[in-house]
């Protein structure tokens, strides 16, 4: 069952990734590690809950283990050439085998999949922004990520603490992608880059239309700026209050591009 909050802002928050449900028995064929769920966008919908009064949100509460709602439903690759994980991961982002020997999903099993659960996602989020759009003229789709901020087989080094991706700024107009940018790049004691490793998931790169009036951006934060980046995944208030400060000026500088009425 997808969430929808339903609100009469401009703004519809994607949550595709923060849910933990291993449905339909997938958890008993998944080993240790695919049960421990490290690759989930912890505490993501806590992190933004209450910013912006009005905003629409979509979260599904499957996990991204049973399939990956910011993948393209053919499965591409959204990085050609780089390691990453795909519609129904196999393995986790350390590249490690999640399902138990024997017990992965064959195409049978992934297209069933992909109609129960990823096709009413994108079914809600386009009726969403489509509603949204119909009422303010333009809408933007802010798609809310985090990761872990050192994963050494999907990047080198250190992440940012703030990874804005637009598909190289076309999934949405350049007012939209440079309010954001400067909003993070004046955060004191923050990092960010736009388009780095992560450009934006099949989300932001099918729905961001915005000569049609639909911008959409994605946010990957490095969860270290909210949260203790292994077991039990603890969010921690004071880190967490902080970043808030920063994300709800984002989502206040958003909206109010929207209403100020100035064409994107």
């Amino acid at each position: 069952m997808i969430e929808v909050h339903r609100g009469r802002g401009p703004i519809v928050l994607g949550l595709p990734h923060t849910g933990t449900d291993l449905v339909d028995g997938i958890g008993d064929k998944l080993n240790d590690r695919g049960r421990a769920m490290a690759d989930t966008d912890w505490n993501i919908h806590r992190l933004y809950s209450g910013l912006l009064d009005g905003v629409t949100t979509v979260r599904t509460p499957v996990h991204r283990y049973v399939i990956d709602v910011n993948r393209a439903g053919d499965d591409a690759s959204l990085y050609p050439g780089q390691n990453t994980t795909g519609l129904c991961p196999v393995t986790d982002f350390d590249g490690l085998p999640i399902y138990r020997e024997g017990c992965e999903p064959d195409a049978q099993e992934i297209e069933n999949r992909r109609q129960k659960w990823h096709d009413p996602y994108h079914q809600a989020l386009s009726t969403e922004v489509s509603r949204v759009k119909k009422a303010h003229g333009c809408a933007i789709l802010y798609d809310s990520h985090s990761i872990r901020s050192h994963i050494p087989y999907l990047f080198a080094g250190s992440l940012p603490d703030f990874n804005i991706g637009t598909n190289s700024s076309t999934s949405c107009a350049g007012a939209v992608e440079e309010m954001v940018h400067k909003i993070c790049r004046s955060a004191t004691g923050y990092t960010t880059v736009v388009n780095g490793r992560f450009k934006g998931g099949w989300t932001t790169r099918h729905y961001g239309q915005p000569k049609a009036g639909i911008h959409a951006i994605q946010m990957e934060l490095a969860q270290s700026t909210y949260m203790t980046e292994t077991p039990p995944w603890a969010y921690d208030e004071a880190r967490a209050d902080q970043l808030r400060e920063v994300l709800s000026r984002i989502l206040i500088g958003l909206e109010q591009i929207v209403i100020s009425g100035d064409p994107l």
